[in-house]
Protein backbone atom coordinates (compact mmCIF):
# COMPACT_ATOMS: atom_id res chain seq x y z
CA UNK A 1 0.00 0.00 0.00
CA UNK A 2 1.29 3.35 -0.89
CA UNK A 3 1.99 5.69 2.11
CA UNK A 4 0.76 9.08 1.98
CA UNK A 5 3.91 10.63 0.65
CA UNK A 6 3.98 8.67 -1.95
CA UNK A 7 1.06 9.52 -2.94
CA UNK A 8 2.48 13.22 -2.60
CA UNK A 9 5.57 12.48 -4.34
CA UNK A 10 3.48 10.98 -7.45
CA UNK A 11 0.67 14.44 -7.58
CA UNK A 12 3.91 16.09 -7.77
CA UNK A 13 5.72 14.09 -9.99
CA UNK A 14 2.34 14.05 -12.57
CA UNK A 15 2.70 18.22 -12.26
CA UNK A 16 6.12 18.09 -12.92
CA UNK A 17 5.45 16.04 -16.34
CA UNK A 18 3.52 18.57 -18.04
CA UNK A 19 6.65 21.02 -17.51
CA UNK A 20 10.06 20.76 -19.14
CA UNK A 21 13.36 21.52 -17.01
CA UNK A 22 13.18 25.42 -16.90
CA UNK A 23 16.33 27.35 -17.38
CA UNK A 24 16.23 30.59 -15.72
CA UNK A 25 17.22 33.60 -18.02
CA UNK A 26 17.40 37.60 -17.40
CA UNK A 27 13.78 37.73 -18.58
CA UNK A 28 12.38 34.34 -16.59
CA UNK A 29 12.94 34.51 -13.42
CA UNK A 30 10.60 31.94 -12.18
CA UNK A 31 8.34 28.81 -13.31
CA UNK A 32 5.14 30.63 -12.86
CA UNK A 33 3.17 27.80 -14.86
CA UNK A 34 4.16 25.62 -12.24
CA UNK A 35 3.37 27.30 -9.71
CA UNK A 36 -0.09 27.75 -10.90
CA UNK A 37 -0.42 23.99 -11.90
CA UNK A 38 0.85 23.38 -8.21
CA UNK A 39 -1.48 25.84 -6.48
CA UNK A 40 -4.29 24.70 -8.31
CA UNK A 41 -3.48 21.06 -6.81
CA UNK A 42 -3.23 22.48 -3.40
CA UNK A 43 0.66 21.52 -3.04
CA UNK A 44 1.48 24.91 -2.07
CA UNK A 45 -0.14 24.52 0.99
CA UNK A 46 0.92 21.27 1.95
CA UNK A 47 1.89 21.19 5.64
CA UNK A 48 0.03 24.04 6.67
CA UNK A 49 -3.27 23.50 8.71
CA UNK A 50 -6.66 23.79 7.12
CA UNK A 51 -8.04 26.36 9.67
CA UNK A 52 -5.11 28.39 8.69
CA UNK A 53 -5.60 28.03 4.97
CA UNK A 54 -3.26 25.73 4.22
CA UNK A 55 -3.70 22.50 2.90
CA UNK A 56 -3.54 20.22 5.85
CA UNK A 57 -1.15 17.14 5.92
CA UNK A 58 2.35 16.55 8.07
CA UNK A 59 5.20 17.72 7.65
CA UNK A 60 6.38 14.99 6.04
CA UNK A 61 4.18 15.71 3.56
CA UNK A 62 6.26 19.13 2.70
CA UNK A 63 8.93 17.10 2.89
CA UNK A 64 7.92 15.06 0.42
CA UNK A 65 6.90 17.80 -2.41
CA UNK A 66 9.69 19.71 -1.29
CA UNK A 67 12.07 17.18 -2.38
CA UNK A 68 10.66 16.37 -5.42
CA UNK A 69 10.68 19.95 -6.83
CA UNK A 70 14.29 19.77 -5.88
CA UNK A 71 15.03 16.95 -7.62
CA UNK A 72 13.40 18.18 -10.69
CA UNK A 73 14.79 21.36 -10.63
CA UNK A 74 11.20 23.53 -10.08
CA UNK A 75 11.72 26.92 -10.18
CA UNK A 76 9.26 27.74 -7.61
CA UNK A 77 9.52 28.98 -3.71
CA UNK A 78 7.97 26.33 -2.13
CA UNK A 79 10.94 25.18 0.30
CA UNK A 80 10.20 28.88 1.77
CA UNK A 81 7.18 28.74 2.07
CA UNK A 82 5.76 25.06 3.21
CA UNK A 83 9.24 24.30 5.42
CA UNK A 84 10.36 27.92 7.05
CA UNK A 85 7.65 31.39 6.45
CA UNK A 86 4.73 29.63 6.50
CA UNK A 87 5.33 27.65 9.64
CA UNK A 88 7.45 30.45 10.93
CA UNK A 89 4.44 33.24 10.89
CA UNK A 90 2.18 30.36 12.23
CA UNK A 91 4.25 29.65 15.43
CA UNK A 92 4.32 33.36 15.60
CA UNK A 93 0.78 33.54 16.06
CA UNK A 94 0.30 35.59 12.66
CA UNK A 95 -1.81 34.95 9.69
CA UNK A 96 -0.86 33.15 6.17
CA UNK A 97 -1.35 34.76 3.31
CA UNK A 98 -3.08 32.74 0.66
CA UNK A 99 -0.88 30.32 -0.37
CA UNK A 100 -1.16 30.18 -4.15
CA UNK A 101 0.60 33.53 -3.43
CA UNK A 102 4.65 33.27 -3.16
CA UNK A 103 5.17 33.41 0.08
CA UNK A 104 9.77 33.57 1.30
CA UNK A 105 11.76 34.54 3.96
CA UNK A 106 14.15 37.06 4.85
CA UNK A 107 16.68 36.56 7.30
CA UNK A 108 17.74 40.45 7.47
CA UNK A 109 20.60 41.92 10.01
CA UNK A 110 20.34 45.11 8.29
CA UNK A 111 16.43 45.45 8.82
CA UNK A 112 15.07 47.24 11.91
CA UNK A 113 11.78 47.30 13.52
CA UNK A 114 9.99 49.65 15.20
CA UNK A 115 6.18 49.71 16.49
CA UNK A 116 3.66 51.33 14.75
CA UNK A 117 2.14 54.44 15.83
CA UNK A 118 -0.29 54.45 13.03
CA UNK A 119 -3.62 53.89 15.21
CA UNK A 120 -3.69 50.44 14.08
CA UNK A 121 -3.03 48.90 17.66
CA UNK A 122 -0.75 45.57 18.65
CA UNK A 123 1.17 43.66 16.60
CA UNK A 124 1.59 46.46 13.87
CA UNK A 125 5.45 47.47 12.88
CA UNK A 126 7.61 49.41 10.84
CA UNK A 127 10.41 48.14 8.94
CA UNK A 128 13.53 50.30 8.05
CA UNK A 129 16.85 49.05 5.84
CA UNK A 130 17.71 46.93 3.26
CA UNK A 131 17.02 42.68 3.25
CA UNK A 132 19.93 41.50 0.74
CA UNK A 133 19.82 38.06 -0.86
CA UNK A 134 16.37 37.80 -0.33
CA UNK A 135 15.11 34.49 -2.05
CA UNK A 136 12.81 34.58 -5.03
CA UNK A 137 12.41 38.45 -4.55
CA UNK A 138 10.40 40.31 -7.00
CA UNK A 139 8.66 36.83 -7.43
CA UNK A 140 7.15 36.63 -4.31
CA UNK A 141 3.86 38.21 -3.20
CA UNK A 142 4.57 38.24 0.31
CA UNK A 143 8.04 38.05 2.87
CA UNK A 144 7.91 36.92 6.39
CA UNK A 145 11.32 39.49 7.34
CA UNK A 146 12.95 38.52 10.61
CA UNK A 147 14.22 41.65 11.80
CA UNK A 148 16.45 43.02 14.49
CA UNK A 149 14.03 44.24 17.45
CA UNK A 150 13.87 47.76 18.62
CA UNK A 151 17.02 48.96 20.94
CA UNK A 152 16.88 47.42 24.26
CA UNK A 153 14.83 44.19 22.89
CA UNK A 154 16.27 40.91 22.91
CA UNK A 155 15.15 38.55 20.38
CA UNK A 156 14.02 39.39 17.18
CA UNK A 157 10.63 40.72 14.94
CA UNK A 158 9.30 38.31 12.57
CA UNK A 159 7.21 40.79 10.42
CA UNK A 160 4.89 39.65 7.61
CA UNK A 161 5.64 42.80 3.87
CA UNK A 162 3.02 42.83 1.38
CA UNK A 163 6.14 42.95 -1.20
CA UNK A 164 4.25 44.38 -3.90
CA UNK A 165 5.73 47.80 -4.50
CA UNK A 166 8.88 47.46 -2.78
CA UNK A 167 11.91 48.30 -4.47
CA UNK A 168 13.89 45.49 -5.35
CA UNK A 169 17.16 44.06 -7.02
CA UNK A 170 17.46 41.60 -9.93
CA UNK A 171 20.52 39.72 -8.57
CA UNK A 172 20.74 36.26 -8.79
CA UNK A 173 22.24 33.27 -7.88
CA UNK A 174 24.57 31.15 -9.96
CA UNK A 175 21.57 29.11 -11.17
CA UNK A 176 19.58 31.71 -11.79
CA UNK A 177 17.35 31.85 -8.88
CA UNK A 178 16.05 35.35 -8.00
CA UNK A 179 18.25 36.40 -4.80
CA UNK A 180 17.90 40.22 -4.87
CA UNK A 181 17.57 42.74 -2.57
CA UNK A 182 14.67 44.14 -0.80
CA UNK A 183 14.40 48.06 0.16
CA UNK A 184 12.13 48.30 3.51
CA UNK A 185 11.80 52.47 3.58
CA UNK A 186 9.49 52.58 6.32
CA UNK A 187 7.18 49.52 5.49
CA UNK A 188 4.49 48.77 7.04
CA UNK A 189 3.77 45.26 9.01
CA UNK A 190 2.09 42.89 10.92
CA UNK A 191 4.58 41.00 13.29
CA UNK A 192 5.25 39.91 16.68
CA UNK A 193 8.38 39.60 19.15
CA UNK A 194 10.39 36.13 19.00
CA UNK A 195 12.94 35.28 21.50
CA UNK A 196 16.34 34.63 20.54
CA UNK A 197 16.00 30.91 20.95
CA UNK A 198 12.65 31.33 18.59
CA UNK A 199 14.41 33.42 16.23
CA UNK A 200 17.52 31.00 16.12
CA UNK A 201 15.31 28.11 15.09
CA UNK A 202 13.13 29.75 12.39
CA UNK A 203 17.30 30.11 10.55
CA UNK A 204 17.65 26.72 11.42
CA UNK A 205 14.64 26.01 9.50
CA UNK A 206 16.14 27.65 6.79
CA UNK A 207 18.68 25.64 6.61
CA UNK A 208 17.24 22.27 7.34
CA UNK A 209 15.05 23.82 4.00
CA UNK A 210 17.66 23.61 1.88
CA UNK A 211 19.94 20.97 3.25
CA UNK A 212 16.48 18.85 2.23
CA UNK A 213 16.78 20.76 -1.29
CA UNK A 214 20.41 19.34 -1.45
CA UNK A 215 20.13 15.98 -0.24
CA UNK A 216 17.64 15.14 -2.94
CA UNK A 217 19.23 16.83 -5.53
CA UNK A 218 22.11 15.25 -4.85
CA UNK A 219 20.29 11.80 -5.08
CA UNK A 220 19.06 12.90 -8.68
CA UNK A 221 22.42 13.88 -9.84
CA UNK A 222 23.91 10.60 -8.59
CA UNK A 223 20.91 8.73 -10.08
CA UNK A 224 22.08 10.07 -13.63
CA UNK A 225 25.65 9.77 -13.21
CA UNK A 226 24.95 6.25 -12.46
CA UNK A 227 22.91 5.77 -15.52
CA UNK A 228 25.08 7.73 -17.54
CA UNK A 229 27.86 5.42 -16.56
CA UNK A 230 25.95 2.13 -17.62
CA UNK A 231 24.91 3.63 -21.43
CA UNK A 232 27.86 5.18 -22.44
CA UNK A 233 30.17 2.88 -24.50
CA UNK A 234 34.25 3.73 -23.75
CA UNK A 235 36.58 1.62 -25.85
CA UNK A 236 33.98 -1.39 -26.33
CA UNK A 237 32.38 -1.78 -22.63
CA UNK A 238 30.32 1.04 -20.52
CA UNK A 239 32.25 3.63 -18.46
CA UNK A 240 30.71 1.72 -15.69
CA UNK A 241 32.99 -1.19 -16.09
CA UNK A 242 36.21 0.77 -15.46
CA UNK A 243 37.22 0.64 -11.92
CA UNK A 244 38.33 4.03 -11.69
CA UNK A 245 34.77 5.06 -12.55
CA UNK A 246 33.49 2.67 -10.14
CA UNK A 247 35.04 4.09 -7.05
CA UNK A 248 33.94 8.21 -8.41
CA UNK A 249 30.54 6.57 -8.41
CA UNK A 250 31.30 4.42 -5.06
CA UNK A 251 32.60 7.58 -3.37
CA UNK A 252 29.29 9.74 -4.84
CA UNK A 253 27.12 6.94 -3.11
CA UNK A 254 28.71 7.40 0.15
CA UNK A 255 28.32 11.33 0.25
CA UNK A 256 24.74 11.05 -0.82
CA UNK A 257 24.05 8.46 2.15
CA UNK A 258 25.47 10.82 4.71
CA UNK A 259 23.83 13.40 3.86
CA UNK A 260 20.54 11.77 3.58
CA UNK A 261 21.15 9.96 7.13
CA UNK A 262 21.63 14.10 8.79
CA UNK A 263 18.97 15.20 6.74
CA UNK A 264 16.81 12.11 7.86
CA UNK A 265 17.43 13.00 11.44
CA UNK A 266 17.40 16.68 11.89
CA UNK A 267 14.11 15.90 9.89
CA UNK A 268 12.66 13.21 12.84
CA UNK A 269 14.09 15.88 15.57
CA UNK A 270 11.77 18.49 14.63
CA UNK A 271 8.78 16.33 13.50
CA UNK A 272 9.58 15.56 17.32
CA UNK A 273 9.31 19.55 18.09
CA UNK A 274 12.91 19.14 19.80
CA UNK A 275 15.42 21.65 19.63
CA UNK A 276 16.83 21.26 16.14
CA UNK A 277 18.92 24.36 15.67
CA UNK A 278 22.17 21.65 15.94
CA UNK A 279 20.53 19.03 13.99
CA UNK A 280 19.88 21.15 11.17
CA UNK A 281 23.26 22.91 11.93
CA UNK A 282 24.65 19.09 11.33
CA UNK A 283 22.47 18.61 8.18
CA UNK A 284 23.53 21.63 6.37
CA UNK A 285 27.70 21.65 7.24
CA UNK A 286 27.30 17.85 5.41
CA UNK A 287 25.29 18.65 2.62
CA UNK A 288 27.18 21.72 1.82
CA UNK A 289 30.70 19.44 1.89
CA UNK A 290 29.21 16.74 -0.13
CA UNK A 291 28.58 18.94 -2.66
CA UNK A 292 32.25 19.58 -3.79
CA UNK A 293 32.72 16.13 -4.26
CA UNK A 294 29.11 14.92 -5.67
CA UNK A 295 29.00 17.68 -8.22
CA UNK A 296 32.79 17.53 -9.63
CA UNK A 297 32.83 13.71 -9.99
CA UNK A 298 29.20 13.78 -11.57
CA UNK A 299 30.95 16.42 -14.55
CA UNK A 300 34.39 14.36 -14.03
CA UNK A 301 31.86 10.92 -15.62
CA UNK A 302 29.81 12.66 -17.62
CA UNK A 303 32.86 14.49 -19.71
CA UNK A 304 32.62 17.17 -22.03
CA UNK A 305 28.36 16.39 -22.45
CA UNK A 306 27.82 17.53 -18.54
CA UNK A 307 29.22 20.62 -19.44
CA UNK A 308 26.32 21.80 -22.15
CA UNK A 309 23.56 24.12 -21.92
CA UNK A 310 21.13 21.38 -23.44
CA UNK A 311 22.24 18.59 -21.27
CA UNK A 312 20.44 18.38 -17.89
CA UNK A 313 23.06 17.99 -15.41
CA UNK A 314 23.72 21.57 -15.30
CA UNK A 315 20.13 22.41 -13.65
CA UNK A 316 21.35 20.36 -10.43
CA UNK A 317 24.81 20.89 -10.55
CA UNK A 318 24.64 24.85 -10.74
CA UNK A 319 21.88 24.94 -8.25
CA UNK A 320 23.64 22.48 -5.42
CA UNK A 321 26.48 24.95 -5.98
CA UNK A 322 24.08 28.22 -5.20
CA UNK A 323 22.22 26.27 -2.36
CA UNK A 324 25.28 25.26 -0.40
CA UNK A 325 25.78 29.14 0.28
CA UNK A 326 22.81 29.74 0.72
CA UNK A 327 20.94 30.21 4.54
CA UNK A 328 24.37 30.07 6.38
CA UNK A 329 27.26 28.54 4.78
CA UNK A 330 29.24 25.09 5.93
CA UNK A 331 31.55 27.84 8.14
CA UNK A 332 28.26 29.63 9.43
CA UNK A 333 26.74 26.40 10.70
CA UNK A 334 29.90 24.50 11.84
CA UNK A 335 30.51 27.32 14.30
CA UNK A 336 26.86 26.95 15.36
CA UNK A 337 27.34 23.31 15.72
CA UNK A 338 30.72 23.50 17.58
CA UNK A 339 29.70 25.91 19.96
CA UNK A 340 26.33 24.30 21.29
CA UNK A 341 28.18 21.02 21.85
CA UNK A 342 30.73 22.47 23.99
CA UNK A 343 28.49 24.43 25.74
CA UNK A 344 26.84 21.34 27.01
CA UNK A 345 30.17 20.24 29.10
CA UNK A 346 32.91 17.49 28.69
CA UNK A 347 30.06 14.83 30.48
CA UNK A 348 27.44 15.53 27.53
CA UNK A 349 29.58 16.11 24.64
CA UNK A 350 29.03 12.17 22.95
CA UNK A 351 25.48 11.89 24.25
CA UNK A 352 24.62 15.24 22.80
CA UNK A 353 27.05 14.08 19.57
CA UNK A 354 24.42 11.16 19.26
CA UNK A 355 21.57 12.81 19.45
CA UNK A 356 22.75 15.18 16.63
CA UNK A 357 23.11 12.38 14.17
Amino acid sequence: MASDQDLVVETVQDVLAGHEPFALTADTAWDAGLWADLAEAGLTGVGLPEEAGGSGGELADAIAVVRTLASGAGAVPVAEQLLVAGPALLAAGLDLPDPAEPLTLAVAGAVTAAPSDDGDGPGRWTLTGTATDVAWAGVARHVAVLAAAPEGIDGAVLALVDAQGLATSDARNLAGEPRGSLVLAGAPASGALLTAEQAAVVRARYALARAVQLGAALERVLAWTVQYAGERQQFGRPLGKFQSVQMQLAQMAGEVTAVTALVDAAVHVLERDEDVVLAAAAAKVRAGAAVEVVARLAHQVHGAIGFTQEYRLHHLTRRLWSWRDEAGSELTWSRVLGAGLLSRGGDELWPALTRVV
